[in-house]
């Protein structure tokens, strides 16, 4: 079993399973890649695109190629040396499954009822499908309601659409139902599949879907660890700010989405913070304090979507629910890791009890018992905290609030513009060796190459006004939407009416500041569409094209920077060349391979990519990482690091920040960069140098330079 070095992430469809992905097996090989790293690869609901709703975790999805074609995959990857990691997803699966379904017939008697979190009212369990006059229809031993089966007779009763189900579900999603991997049976047969890889060779290593959803993160994570001989594990945990890992997870780190944010301030110019949020507040009617907006998009979405999550929450802490509901809108995190009968730590009394003087005197007796109360209790608070997190924050506050919408991505904060140098240094000093590193996922709201351009703005903040200004007095559609419209129209060009209309039909139901997706409105759509059309013959090009020399150094450092710092970097599927992707669906479409550049951006961004991969399978995991400073009038224009193996530097990472900024001070001018001892070439130019070099001449054909000792 092989760590993994650097990882691939590839979006398995059924259009693009196990013998495509063999088929790019040289491409990736020769990219420097040393691990390709697969979205879930169980049995889904027929034609899933993403694969997070399973429904048998005993077979390998048929669609793709199932066990065989899996075998084969990994066979034609291995003589690449080329290992696989693999997407699981613990927390929750399909309604629509086998288990269940004996589950909904026989009741809590059913031999698979401890597999699911069920909240049993009367022997019953409540399924949300309801959603007009239409009668059930029994035909035989099955009960259908219009594209629903279900067992006739059973354990169950259906309700209104709207109304919570009686089961833990994925956040809102009620076709996705809650798995009980506390329990240590469930967990050995729901992961059987996963197992037999690695006991087989097959894979090296697991990204561990929303661990903040499960009973006991840490026993969950201390259970797979154990039964996979300590294979590389990754977290999809979403940090916070200062937030960390908790220190006694038994795992590798995180999915990197702390580090993808980090990064993305580093070309983040903080002076263009006032100016930004005065054209947002300006344009949008929307208030200043982003803090505000996020406070009322939590209550919001406590109201729509958790109300039975909040009333169970009641009947544990015998209190009111509105109390519930506002501690929970404010918890300033996904989790406050408290574990039942033992004392909860610093950091999450600070957190609970910070929350709660924040909210009416009521609050501080749930917090108390929050943090030492009866264990379901304080188990059942914990994950709820989540669900309000992604649905109050990532899917309405992020769509209400975008200043500069680079900055709003997952885990991300939009009212902190940037981040300093040594800021970054320091952050990289107590990286965790191996955690993942990551610019682009699936599930960002959008790509690297996005909010490159986007970061561009923090710098021009006045000469965008002027642009975006004359675009929204020539088409308008709604205040609280177009500006939005224009940032993503802007840094995703070129894009079509079609695709730009189906982001912002998204952005539109995720803010539900007009419509959303529970309550639609057919006229307020096709008035969308119709601004679609109209907008992307305004003459936004120009303005991508006056700007893209600087989103490309924004790329190119952005890109080497997440490459060559500690962690494993992961390249997000057709990201070692341009993407200007926008958020999910978008984000997903099927990618064409080789990757061949069409652009000079495409081409520097690959050969930066495939240097610096193979550079870090020369360096391996490890390598120190140390700081090295500029110096200069220049000098806050450069972030630079070495990296070593043994006692000696072996590789240096130079890239360029603020690049307008540069460009207004007249360049580099006698800005050096002193080089640890030695002799150095530039794997992209093939320069070679040593000492204390001009920036000057350094970066004179690229924006970066990536430099490996050549007298060893």
């Amino acid at each position: 079993m092989s760590r993994p070095l650097s990882t691939y992430r590839v979006q398995l469809t059924p259009d693009f399973g196990f013998a495509q992905v063999a088929e790019i097996a040289g491409h990736l090989r020769d990219l420097g890649v040393t691990h390709v790293y697969l979205s879930p690869i169980l049995q889904a609901n027929p034609g899933s695109l993403h694969g997070y709703d399973v429904t048998d975790h005993s077979r390998i999805r048929d669609e793709f190629g199932g066990a065989k074609g899996f075998r084969e995959m990994a066979e034609q990857l291995a003589a690449h040396d080329l290992g696989v990691v693999v997407d699981i997803v613990p927390n929750h699966m399909n309604t629509t499954n086998p288990r269940f379904w004996e589950v909904l017939r026989d009741g809590p008697d059913s031999a698979y009822a401890s597999w699911f979190d069920i909240e049993w009212d009367g022997g019953r369990v409540a399924l949300p499908v309801l959603g007009d006059d239409t009668e059930p229809v029994v035909e035989g031993d099955v009960l259908r309601y219009h594209e629903h089966t279900f067992p006739h007779p059973g354990h169950y009763r259906l309700v209104d659409w709207r109304e919570g189900p009686g089961y833990r579900r994925f956040f809102d999603v009620s076709t996705l139902i809650g798995l009980r991997v506390e329990d240590p049976a469930v967990l050995f047969a729901t992961h059987e599949v996963i197992f037999w890889l690695l006991d087989e060779g097959l894979i090296d290593g697991l990204r561990v879907d929303h661990p903040d959803g499960l009973a006991d993160p840490r026993g969950y994570l201390r259970r797979l660890r154990a039964r996979t001989g300590g294979a590389w594990t990754v977290v999809e945990k979403i940090l916070i700010g200062e937030e960390r890992l908790p220190a006694d997870w038994p795992c590798d780190g995180t999915t990197g989405y702390e580090v993808l944010n980090r990064v993305n301030g580093l070309f983040v110019d903080p002076a263009g913070e006032a100016p930004l949020v005065e054209l947002f507040t300006r344009l949008t009617g929307e208030p200043g304090d982003y803090r505000q907006v996020v406070a009322r998009a939590k209550r919001e979405v406590l109201d729509l979507f958790f109300g039975a999550e909040v009333k169970r929450l009641a009947q544990l802490a015998s209190c009111e629910p509105d109390v519930v509901a506002e501690l929970l809108a404010a918890m300033p995190v996904y989790r406050a890791y408290v574990v039942p009968g033992e004392p909860p730590p610093p950091e999450s009394v600070e957190i609970v009890e910070q929350a709660a003087a924040a909210c009416s005197p009521a609050a501080r007796r749930l917090a108390e018992q929050v943090l030492h109360g009866p264990p379901e209790l304080v188990t059942r608070f914990q994950q709820a905290c989540g669900p309000v997190m992604a649905k109050g924050v990532e899917d309405t506050a992020l769509y209400r609030w975008y200043p500069l919408s680079g900055l709003n991505e997952v885990g991300g904060e939009p009212d902190v513009f940037g981040t300093g140098v040594a800021e970054f240094h320091e952050f990289c000093a107590a990286m965790p060796p191996h955690s993942m590193t990551t610019l682009s996922t699936h599930d960002t709201k959008r790509s690297e190459d996005v909010r490159a351009r986007l970061s561009v703005l923090s710098e021009l903040p006045h000469e965008w006004a002027e642009a975006v200004t004359a675009w929204s007095k020539a088409v308008r559609l709604d205040p609280r939407l177009d500006y939005l419209a224009w940032q993503n129209l802007m840094a995703a060009w070129p894009i079509s009416a079609e695709r730009f209309a189906a982001y912002l039909l998204k952005a539109a139901r995720e803010a539900k500041t007009a419509i959303s997706w529970v309550n639609p409105d057919p006229g307020y759509e096709q008035r969308l569409r119709e601004f679609a059309e109209a907008a992307v013959r305004q003459p936004v090009g120009e303005f991508t094209e006056r700007i893209d020399a600087y989103a490309m150094s924004n790329s190119l450092g952005a890109k080497l920077v997440q490459l060559m710092m500690p962690g494993v970097p992961d390249v997000y599927q057709g990201n070692e060349t341009t993407d200007f992707s926008l958020v999910d669906p978008d984000n997903r479409r099927p990618v064409s391979y080789p990757r061949t550049p069409a652009t000079a951006w495409d081409a520097a961004k690959l050969l930066v990519t495939s240097q610096a991969l193979r550079l870090r399978r020369r360096l391996g995991p490890a390598a120190p990482y140390t700081p090295l400073r500029a110096d200069g009038e220049a000098a806050e224009h450069a972030v630079a690091f070495s990296r070593s193996r043994g006692e000696r530097a072996r590789a240096v990472a130079v890239a360029t920040r603020l690049p307008v900024g540069l460009e207004r001070r007249g360049g580099w001018g006698a800005t050096t960069l002193t080089l640890p001892p030695g002799n150095w070439r530039d794997l992209l130019t093939g320069g070679l140098y040593t000492g204390r070099v001009p920036l000057a001449h350094l970066l004179h054909q690229y924006p970066v330079a990536l430099l490996e000792r050549h007298d060893l």
